[in-house]
């Protein structure tokens, strides 16, 4: 249990820090910030009760792991794609090749992600004492 809190804190505070950073460069105030940053972790939390309440009902966690891996995946591509498209060439660059790089970076991740889903059960029996 320590070992479990240590390691989400160290992976919570770096995020929490760095979410109240953007809010700030967002044009709020250190006080708005706050708030906003308390009540998105509170809905968060919420979510979660939800999420246990409907979960202990038939097939239902299937369809929430469904829904919340689309959104998810809509998340992902909303924020990557105009970054993406954003990238300018350097002079005498073929805007080609950063495409192919982008594409490639897209392909691998996926397939790590398929690798992963396809051998869950060998990985879980690997990593068991």
């Amino acid at each position: 249990g320590i070992s479990t809190s240590i390691a989400v804190f160290c992976h919570e505070l770096p995020h929490e820090i760095g979410d109240f950073a953007v809010l700030l460069r967002a044009g709020m105030t250190v006080k708005q910030a706050i708030i906003y940053n308390c009540v998105s972790s509170v809905l968060g939390f919420c979510g979660m009760l939800i999420g246990v309440l409907i979960g202990n009902f038939g097939s239902a966690p299937l369809w929430i792991f469904a829904c919340i891996g689309g959104v998810f995946i809509y998340i992902a591509f909303v924020d990557m794609l105009p970054e993406l498209t954003a990238l300018g060439t350097k002079k005498g660059e073929n805007p080609f090749f950063h495409l192919i790089l982008q594409v490639c970076g897209l392909v691998v991740g996926s397939g790590i992600m398929f690798l992963i889903a396809i051998f869950e059960h060998d990985l879980m029996n690997l990593l068991e004492p």
